[in-house]
């Protein structure tokens, strides 16, 4: 089932339990190779990736009991055991490049696809982190359509300057870092939440990290990890998708919200097109009063404008469910991807429901909303948050839409249609023409 059908035009409204942050969960899971103790993790999704990561484990030998209807997931690596003639990660995967330091510190040899990728969201190298890996003694060796990565027998602490903020770079030096000797050091380190949520997964298992939610991190290695249990935070950009279906159709959905700390940002942007949240008692609402509308800024020359960049900047990944919203909404905006090359592409998608944009350059689009929308079928990228933005406008246009190739929403977002159905929206997947 890779396509969305949406009867659309409906106000959505009520209250959804968000699931966890897939960019949290993935690698926590990874992770958790570094330990021949027990852990328990609770709220784990059942998404594709994190199934996917299940099946090495058991492909690798490690005792795996998951209950994905109560979200708890029992994980043991005492048995684990790693070939690298025959043992492989798959390369259609971006995260499993950090199951490479959980293989080194146990095994003391990785390998690695040439070609790991995720989305398709411009070009997201490796060279980061084979050079952090090398900067701990890992020598690399490239053989016919792979990388096999050895580990040093000596892995002291380093002092090392990220090229950009990384989120996976960042995780895979903490990993390195808590096997190494001494107290390692990263300038530029990225500071998401889920990186948040991941070194206090780390520190858990005994890991010592000073900084934690800064771009400066100390980590201090340790000879040993220990288990226990683990329970995820909801993923905000679950929590913020969910407002904005809300917002675009007219209605009122509540978010379950434990951090409501890390969205004053995100509620100045809602409220740039004017749309107010609020947090109360643990749940976090989107209302408006009357139709969207561009805030006019009082800097006459310029346009309302959405930045997105690293954390603490506005989060890019939720660039395409605020294009949507600025598809709908009367007056005009400007959106700046500062991450992604080539992220935008998909803007033609939406000329077919009507909306009028404009893609001024690789990083930047401009939309004018407040043209008359039609339902249509549109194709996805291989991009989740694409697929939600096309589904969000369509949800908000009388009438039948389809979203061909949706499927990476899975990747992300458990029950997704079962939420949407739950407040209203007659959605449906399928893989008819």
């Amino acid at each position: 089932m890779s396509h969305l059908v949406v009867h659309g035009g409906q106000p959505l409204r009520g209250r959804i339990i968000p699931s966890a942050n897939k960019n949290a969960v993935l690698p926590i899971l990874c992770a958790t190779l570094l330990t021949a103790e027990p852990v328990r993790l609770i709220g784990v999704p059942e998404i594709t990736d994190v199934r996917k990561i299940l099946d090495i484990f058991r492909q690798l030998g490690s005792d795996v009991s998951v209950d994905f209807a109560a979200g708890t997931l029992d994980l043991h690596h005492k048995n684990t055991r790693f070939d690298p003639a025959r043992d492989h990660l798959p390369e259609e995967m971006r995260s499993s490049i950090m199951l490479v330091p959980g293989l080194l510190a146990r095994f003391g040899v990785a390998r690695i696809e040439d070609n790991v990728k995720g989305c398709t969201l411009g070009v997201r190298e490796i060279d980061p982190h084979i050079e952090v890996l090398r900067q701990f003694g890992g020598r690399v060796e490239r053989t016919a359509g792979s990388l096999l990565i050895h580990a040093a027998e000596d892995r002291p602490a380093i002092h090392h300057w990220l090229d950009y903020a990384s989120v996976t770079t960042t995780e895979n030096f903490v990993l390195c870092a808590a096997t190494a000797r001494g107290r390692s050091q990263l300038t530029n380190a990225a500071s998401e939440p889920h990186v948040q949520e991941f070194c206090r997964f780390m520190e858990m298992l005994g890991a010592k990290i000073d900084g934690i939610g800064t771009s400066q991190l100390a980590i201090e290695g340790v000879s040993a990890f220990g288990g226990g249990e683990f329970r995820f935070a909801e993923d905000f950009h679950e929590i913020t998708t969910f407002l904005a279906l809300g917002a675009i159709t007219g209605g009122e959905i509540s978010v379950k919200n434990s951090a409501p700390e890390q969205f004053p940002l995100l509620d100045r942007t809602f409220a740039k097109f004017g749309v107010t949240v609020t947090h109360r008692d643990g749940w976090s609402t989107a209302t408006r009063n009357g139709p969207l509308k561009v805030q006019t800024p009082f800097t006459q020359n310029i346009l309302t404008k959405v930045e997105a960049a690293p954390w603490p900047y506005f989060p890019v990944d939720l660039l395409p469910i605020f294009i949507a919203l600025g598809v709908q909404a009367e007056g005009s905006a400007m959106f700046w991807n500062k991450v992604y090359d080539g992220a935008m592409g998909w803007s033609t998608e939406l000329s077919k429901f009507g909306a009028h944009v404009f893609l001024a350059d690789p990083h930047r689009l401009v939309t004018f909303g407040g043209v008359a929308l039609t339902p249509a079928e549109v194709e996805s990228p291989y991009i989740i948050r694409v697929a939600i933005a096309l589904f969000m406008v369509a949800a908000s246009i009388d009438g039948r839409s389809v979203i061909k190739n949706a499927l990476p929403i899975k990747r992300a977002h458990p029950r997704f249609v079962e939420n949407l159905r739950s407040v209203g929206a007659n959605v449906s997947w399928t893989d008819e023409e």
